[in-house]
C-alpha cells in the first residue's frame, strides 16, 4: 500500500457510497449553489449559539450521508471527523448523538481530506466494511474563536478569507459502483515563518506546493493524469503563490485544471469575501457537493484534492509563533 515516501495506493479502491453537503444562507448565494443538497437560510439554525449551529451542521450532514447510503447510523463502523472548534467540539458533540465508533480528527481545514485518507486507509485494508467522512465549520464561530466576533465589526485586509458555513460527509465501503478513493499523500508539517493570522493564503501555500510535489514524486505520475487538481483554500493570495512555487519547482502544473476550492464557492463580483473562503467546511462542501456531481455527471474522471489547513491556534498567535501549516492530498477516480 505505501508507495514512495508518503503515500498509499488503496488497491482495493475503496469506494464514496453517498456523500451531503450542507451549507448555510451565504454559501447559498455563491455559484455552486445547485449542488448542495440543503441551503440553511438561518446562520442559527434554530439553536442558541453559533458553536450549536456548528454542531448541527455536522450531525444533519453526517445523518443524510449514511441515509443517501441506505444504511443505518448502527451499520457504520467508524466516523472520522474533525473541525476547527477548541477540542473539535462541534464533531465530538456529534459522534455523541450518532453513537458511531469515533476517531477525532483535527488538521485545521485540511481535515477533509486527513478523514478521507484515513478512512480509505481503513476500508482498503479491511478493517472496516462502511466509514463515515466528515468535517465541518461555521462562519461566525471560527471568527469568535480565531479573530473578532462578528458583532466587533473589525475591518479585514484583501488578504483575509471568509470562513465557510457548511458540512459534508461521505460513506466509504468496500464496494460500490464509485467515485472510488485510489491514493493519498499525507503532507507534512511547513513553516515559512508567517504570523499573520489575515494572510493564511500565504501561509498554506507552501506546504499545497510540497504536498503535490510529493504525490508526483512517489506516484510517479505528472499533474496531466488528472483531470482538474484543487487546492483546498488558498484562495486569490495563496493560489497566486502556489503557481510561482510550482513554476519554481518545475512541476507541469500547465498539463492539467488547477483550481482551489476557496476561489470556487462564492461570486467575487457580488459577495464581500476579500481574497475567497476558507474553513474547514470549504474544501469538504466543494468536493463532495459541486466536485463529485461533476464525476457522476461523467464531465471529470480524475481529480487530486489536496486540502490546506493552518495548524495555529489562539494561544500560539498570542505567544507570537508563526503559523505551521500542513495539507494532505488524496486522488478521486470515476472507475476503477
Amino acid at each position: 500500500m505505501l508507495k514512495g515516501h508518503q503515500s498509499w495506493v488503496f488497491e482495493n479502491k475503496p469506494s464514496i457510497k453517498s456523500k451531503a453537503a450542507i451549507v448555510g444562507p451565504f454559501e447559498g448565494q455563491g455559484p455552486l449553489a445547485d449542488d448542495f443538497d440543503i441551503i440553511h437560510g438561518d446562520m442559527y439554525l434554530g439553536q442558541d449559539s453559533w458553536e450549536k449551529a456548528e454542531k448541527a451542521l455536522m450531525e444533519e450532514a453526517a445523518k443524510m450521508a449514511v441515509q443517501h447510503a441506505g444504511l443505518t447510523e448502527g451499520q457504520i463502523q467508524f466516523f472520522l471527523a474533525g473541525d476547527l472548534m477548541n477540542q473539535i467540539i462541534s464533531s465530538s458533540f456529534s459522534a455523541r448523538t450518532l453513537a458511531i465508533p469515533y476517531l477525532g480528527l483535527f488538521g485545521a481545514c485540511s481535515t477533509s481530506m486527513e478523514s478521507l485518507a484515513l478512512a480509505s486507509y481503513i476500508v482498503n485494508s479491511g478493517g472496516a466494511k462502511y466509514v463515515l467522512s466528515g468535517t465541518c465549520s461555521h462562519n461566525a464561530s471560527v471568527e469568535k474563536q480565531f479573530r473578532y466576533p462578528t458583532e466587533y465589526g473589525s475591518q479585514k485586509p484583501p488578504t483575509a478569507q471568509f470562513t465557510v458555513t457548511g458540512a459534508g460527509a461521505v460513506v466509504l465501503s468496500q464496494d460500490g459502483d464509485g467515485p472510488y478513493v485510489t491514493s493519498a499523500t499525507i503532507g507534512r508539517v511547513v513553516d515559512m515563518g508567517i504570523s499573520d493570522p489575515f494572510n493564511m493564503g500565504a501561509a498554506m501555500a507552501p506546504a499545497a506546493v510540497d504536498t503535490m510535489e510529493a504525490h508526483f514524486r512517489d506516484l510517479q505520475i505528472e499533474p496531466g493524469y488528472y483531470d482538474l487538481i484543487v487546492t483546498g483554500d488558498l484562495s486569490k493570495v495563496g493560489y497566486q503563490i502556489a503557481n510561482d512555487l510550482l513554476k519554481k519547482h518545475n512541476i507541469p502544473i500547465h498539463q492539467t485544471t488547477y483550481s482551489d476550492c476557496g476561489m470556487m464557492i462564492y461570486d467575487y463580483g457580488k459577495q464581500n469575501v476579500q481574497a475567497g473562503a476558507s474553513g474547514c467546511g470549504c474544501s469538504a462542501v466543494v468536493t463532495y457537493g459541486h466536485l463529485l456531481n461533476r464525476m457522476q455527471r461523467g464531465e471529470l474522471n480524475r481529480i487530486l484534492v489536496v486540502a490546506t489547513g493552518a495548524l495555529l491556534s489562539p494561544l500560539s498567535y498570542q505567544q507570537k509563533e508563526s503559523i505551521p501549516c500542513i495539507a494532505h492530498a488524496v486522488s478521486i477516480e470515476r472507475q476503477k
